[in-house]
């Protein structure tokens, strides 16, 4: 993970970018399951995003957008604006912590912390804090399926806990031909299926909440065009589905555009 002013462990690091080179040879994290449903691009319409805004989590409420952000010192949950891009209200999180994913459940809005275990919760509405949710280990992406939420720690596992009390309810391993996909970070609950950003890859993969299989792949290089790209840009984080509209937004970290997209099944 790209950190600013904080030592990330170098094994980390290499294994990234080594996913992420892998890619651009045309090979996977995953292992290509032949019976996973495969989607490209079909159009994008660029909208503004804030370049300062280290994206972690991306979410659709009620009609509005909202984002966590992340990095010591800048992390932040904002409401967005999704015509525009534009920053309607945030609110800033103290220095020691480290904004994660995010998303709402019966009106709350529940923002991971990596390192720090703990899950703020405030009413979406108001951005009152209601509570701090204690939790073990990291915390990247973070979905509900209406029930339960969904919470991604940048392994091959995802944790389904309670929205009351976090405690983790059961865990899922998710596996792509028999193989775990490791690096599950921004995750997104869209037709009864889980859908993951996977740290360095260009590439969301649908996920079967019970099985835990990788059911489809939406191919995603070229989604940031090449003049777009620069030393702040960063890799692909953030799907947003809106349910009133069917519309998908995509974005990354330190991005000057977000993309709402329309998506064409390969055949």
């Amino acid at each position: 993970m790209s950190v600013r002013g904080f030592l990330v462990p170098l094994v980390s690091v290499v294994a990234a970018a080594s996913v992420y080179i892998g890619l651009s040879a045309g090979e996977h994290a995953a292992g290509q399951d032949g019976d996973a449903v495969r989607y490209v691009i079909a159009s994008k319409e660029g909208i503004r995003h804030d370049m300062s805004a280290y994206t972690q989590g991306l979410f659709f409420y009620d009609g509005l957008m909202y984002e966590s952000t992340g990095q010591y010192g800048e992390s932040s949950f904002r409401e967005v604006d999704p015509a525009t891009g534009k920053v309607l209200r945030q609110e800033l999180f103290p220095e020691e912590y480290f904004g994660e994913g995010s998303c709402v459940f019966d009106g709350r809005a529940y923002i991971l912390t990596w390192y720090e275990g703990v899950c703020f919760v405030y009413d979406i509405r108001t951005f009152t804090k209601l509570a701090e949710l204690p939790y073990q280990g990291q915390g990247w992406g973070i979905t509900t399926d209406g029930h339960s939420l969904i919470m991604s720690d940048g392994s091959s596992v995802l944790s389904f806990r309670d929205p009351d009390t976090f405690v983790e309810q059961k865990r899922l391993e998710v596996r792509d031909a028999s193989r775990p996909v490791r690096w599950l970070n921004e995750l997104e609950y869209i037709d009864g299926k889980i859908w993951a950003n996977v740290y360095g890859l260009e590439e969301i993969l649908i996920i079967d909440p019970e099985s835990g299989k990788v059911t489809g792949r939406v191919d995603c290089r070229g989604l940031l065009a090449p003049q777009y790209r620069t030393q702040a840009t960063d890799v692909m984080n953030g799907i947003a589905y809106n349910p009133e509209d069917g519309a998908l937004y995509l974005t990354g970290k330190y991005w000057p555009e977000m993309y709402k997209v329309e998506l064409n099944e390969l055949r």
